[in-house]
């Protein structure tokens, strides 16, 4: 694992240059992805497209209904976002 690490440390501390926030909202977003993972792990496969979506949106309802406290400071990890990847939530927000 420590050579693993090393070897790949370049990659893995770019994960520390954001601030404690950005961090938290990362988590948060680990977590889904978690969430995704355990829907689709035990599945062999999908026909399509559309019924891997179908799992995936009744999945984060279901999810969602557990997940009920909102990410703290979530205008300031915002702002800082857009400052680390300028241009890419242009079309998706109004800062």
């Amino acid at each position: 694992v420590i050579k693993s690490w090393r070897s790949k440390w370049q990659t893995l501390s770019a994960y520390f240059k954001y601030p404690d926030y950005v961090r938290t909202a990362i988590y948060t977003t680990n977590a889904v992805h978690r969430q995704f993972r355990k829907l689709t792990k035990t599945k062999g496969g999908f026909p399509n497209e559309n019924s891997l979506l179908k799992l995936l949106y009744a999945g984060m309802l279901q999810a969602s209904e557990r997940w009920t406290h909102p990410v703290q400071n979530w205008n300031l990890t915002l702002s800082q976002l857009s400052i680390h990847f300028a241009g890419r939530l242009d079309g998706h927000i109004d800062l």
